[in-house]
């Protein structure tokens, strides 16, 4: 029998608190590839199939889906609790969004504090 390789463990093992978030969506990225799953991160999200729409589109559709929502979950186990409650609602998509805007005025304040105390 052939054993799985499975890096989910990194993310055990770093879990997201706040001042680790690049590292953390390094860690993200590279398990969602090896999970062939990366490709969600892009922010493509294809339409929903109408109901005369091929079978081969309807199902295309559906993978995407349960692909959106593994990553999901990923990235929702790989957190620290307090942030889990916060996205939980959110797809993977809305989650780095959420992420990049919180961290990005975190490192904004913090470098003009920073420069303040320079000048």
């Amino acid at each position: 029998m052939e054993k799985s390789l499975s890096l989910i463990s990194i993310l055990d093992a770093n879990k997201l608190t706040s001042p680790n978030f690049i590292d953390w969506f390094r860690n993200v990225k590279i398990v969602l590839k090896q999970e062939k799953k990366a490709y969600v991160l892009d922010g493509l999200v294809p339409e929903e199939p109408s109901d005369a729409a091929t079978n081969e589109d309807k199902e295309a559709y559906r993978v995407y889906m349960d692909d959106l929502d593994q990553a999901t979950c990923v990235m929702l186990a790989s957190m620290a609790l307090d942030l889990q409650k916060q996205h939980k609602a959110m797809n993977v998509l809305d989650i780095i969004l959420n992420f990049r805007e919180m961290f990005n005025k975190k490192s904004h304040t913090e470098r003009f504090d920073i420069s303040k105390e320079l000048f």
